[in-house]
């Protein structure tokens, strides 16, 4: 297949394994197994392991079925580089086992996911200070940058109150500042925002959500996106610094925090995460569709306190959200008024699973106070706007007038 470059963005991951080449005229790259890599010139082993010439070493560091998911990813990013991981968290977690020293300061937004923010705690008791903001307004950021902040951190829209950070703005700022600014893009997917837009030098992506999207296996990656200039980053090793600047990042982050940590992505787990990604747009849009008109829905039903959408003009980052993304999102939150049990409301959903999990096909919806977020507290959890009777709700791709349905049976009795 001769390579085109302005195909558009199903068109490019659906053909991209083709691009290379695969084996026996594979329409998918084939699952490889092996974990060792064999050579028949030592002397080749040796350039490979230097990295003087491309290869695989071993499979902790990198494989020809996750290394074309990596591609994909990152064609999907418009990145220079991906790495793939065996969680979202694991990618979360290797940047700032990559790239923080003790002494470091960090600047989040305080709307997280809990895993995320269980993860500043662990980072901050080594010596990291971190300090939590309000990231839907760049000067609450602004007044928190210190001499020695080395990054940024926000998400697209949070999980699961769906505020909407000052993406571009903070962007700016981190520019001008010369700060790293890292961007989770998880809740958004790269088919409805491209962090590198607003001057993200590294993105997040939990594959293990829409980009996979059948809720079959877990994984993580991690794009440079060009738009950092790593000389600026006082904690690069010598010893990376031998490849062309712009690769000193990823280079570090393949080293201390895929090699040396070990979140490795499996290949039948990047096999099923490919496969998946093919579709992404499809479901994107349809999932995007569904959340929209089940948050007007709910924003309508007298017996629902609050609804947390960001394609809802009653949404306060509204115009953010309209301005940067191509749609708002399959994720919403809501609140049922005083008097109504949410676990009883829970249990009349037909439809609607009760899981932890985002970006499936199905619709999964969950308690949030009594399950993901429970172990924070409830004075994190109010410092974070999480109500008791908060229930997040992952929209699928069910047809329409079925899910609406769903949700409106099980109001009616409430």
């Amino acid at each position: 297949m001769t390579e085109k470059k302005n195909y558009g963005f199903t068109t490019t991951i659906l053909h991209n394994d083709r691009q290379k080449g695969i084996e026996h005229g594979s329409l998918h790259k084939p699952v490889h197994t092996s974990v060792a890599f064999g050579y028949g010139d030592a002397r080749q082993l040796a350039s490979v392991f230097q990295g003087k010439e491309p290869g695989f070493r071993y499979g902790r560091q990198g494989n020809p079925t996750v290394s074309a998911l990596e591609d994909k990813v990152n064609k999907m990013e418009q990145g220079v580089a991906t790495l793939c991981f065996a969680t979202g968290m694991g990618a979360i977690g290797a940047v700032f086992q990559a790239l923080l020293r003790a002494g470091d300061h960090v600047v989040s937004s305080s709307f997280l996911f809990g895993n995320t923010n269980s993860l500043w705690q662990t980072v901050a008791g080594q010596g990291v200070a971190v300090d939590f903001v309000d990231a839907t307004d760049v000067d609450y950021v602004a007044a928190a940058i210190q001499p020695n902040t080395r990054i940024v951190f926000v998400e697209t829209i949070a999980n699961p109150r769906t505020q909407v950070a000052d993406l571009k703005r903070i962007g700016e700022l981190c520019k001008e500042r010369g700060i790293l600014y890292i961007v989770d893009n998880t809740m958004t997917t790269p088919y409805l925002f491209q962090p590198k837009t607003v001057g993200a030098g590294l993105v997040i992506n939990a594959l293990t959500k829409s980009i996979g999207g059948h809720g079959n296996a877990l994984g993580g990656s991690l794009t440079d996106t060009g738009a950092y200039d790593w000389t600026q980053f006082p904690n690069i090793f010598e010893n990376y610094k031998k490849a062309a600047p712009a690769q000193w990042g990823i280079t570090q982050i393949r080293a201390k925090g895929l090699r040396d940590f070990g979140a490795s992505l499996g290949p039948e787990a990047a096999h099923h995460i490919a496969v998946g990604a093919e579709t992404l747009a499809l479901r994107m849009e349809r999932t995007c569709a569904n959340a929209k008109a089940l948050a007007e829905l709910l924003e309508a039903d007298e017996r629902v306190a609050a609804v947390y959408y960001p394609g809802l003009q009653s949404h306060p980052q509204y115009a953010i959200a309209s301005a940067l993304f191509r749609a708002h999102g399959s994720l919403l939150s809501f609140e049922l008024k005083d008097g109504i049990d949410c676990f009883d409301f829970l249990n009349r959903l037909r439809l609607a699973i009760p899981a932890s999990n985002l970006g499936d096909t199905r619709t999964l919806i969950i308690p949030v106070a009594h399950t993901i977020f429970y172990e924070m507290g409830a004075e994190r959890r109010a410092s974070m706007g999480i109500a008791e009777s908060l229930i997040r709700v992952s929209v699928g791709i069910e047809d329409t007038a079925d899910l609406l349905e769903d949700f409106s049976c099980a109001l009616e009795a409430c």
